[in-house]
């Protein structure tokens, strides 16, 4: 088992597709620890096994071998709903295309989890303005998504991600498109919750703009660990 500190860790694990019936290797036996409080890239070639990997360790796929392990459980053992409300209580996501809701407001967007979860209304609200404050949204609650630039939806959804306080944010490919401002100032909006949270982040990117705000880029190549940098 895996010390209290590490948010997430992976052990030997595998993932091999039937490609015409030839076997595809796309992660070959990776060794993962990511503690409470990282804030960590991980990047990589088109091919290189960094989405598999990704989707491994946020159980949205299966290894053919190994361990994932999450908060001290071995989700790579989970099934069905079991892993699905796992999953939904420990991991926030975050994606390029922001995957808001349309027909609902701000407010109602970033409660959805919770709602979910079965949270109290009153609670909802107030965890949901205060997320909200944070991320400097406070008097866009009540707008739709189409009423909100690309910046301000992807900031929604960060605080999605956040409001239900997971031990785990991935974030894939955030910034994928935001032009470089908007992209710095999220980056540096996340930076600054993650600090004053505590929460770990999990990005993976192509965006040199987020890996020189990470404090630990990891490389993935032909489904391996290539190299991790040292913290900043």
């Amino acid at each position: 088992m895996s010390n209290n500190k590490n948010v997430i860790e992976t052990r030997g694990l595998k993932k091999t597709y039937e490609d015409g019936g030839v076997p595809v290797e796309a992660v070959r036996g990776i060794d993962f620890t990511l503690t409470k409080g990282e804030f960590t890239a991980i990047i990589g070639p088109s091919g290189s096994g960094k989405t598999t990997f990704l989707n491994l360790m946020a159980g949205l796929d299966s290894p053919t071998d190994g361990e994932v392990e999450l908060s001290g459980n071995l989700i790579s053992k989970m099934s069905g709903k079991e892993l699905s409300n796992y999953r939904r209580d420990h991991i926030g996501f975050i994606f390029q295309a922001y995957n808001l809701f349309p027909v609902l407001t701000v407010e109602e967007n970033v409660e959805y989890i919770m709602l979910l979860q079965g949270i109290h209304k009153k609670e909802r609200h107030e965890r949901v303005m205060q997320i909200l404050e944070q991320v400097e949204l406070e008097n866009f609650a009540h707008r739709l998504p189409s009423k909100l630039s690309g910046g301000q939806q992807q900031r929604v959804a960060v605080a999605r991600a956040m409001v239900s306080r997971p031990a785990l944010v991935i974030a894939d490919e955030p910034t994928a498109n935001l032009d470089s401002k908007t992209s710095g100032d999220l980056l540096d909006m996340m930076k600054k919750l993650n600090e004053e949270t505590g929460m770990t982040f999990l990005f993976s990117t192509h965006d040199e703009i987020v890996m020189k705000r990470a404090r630990k880029v990891v490389t993935i190549r032909d489904g391996l660990l290539f190299k991790s940098e040292e913290e900043k």
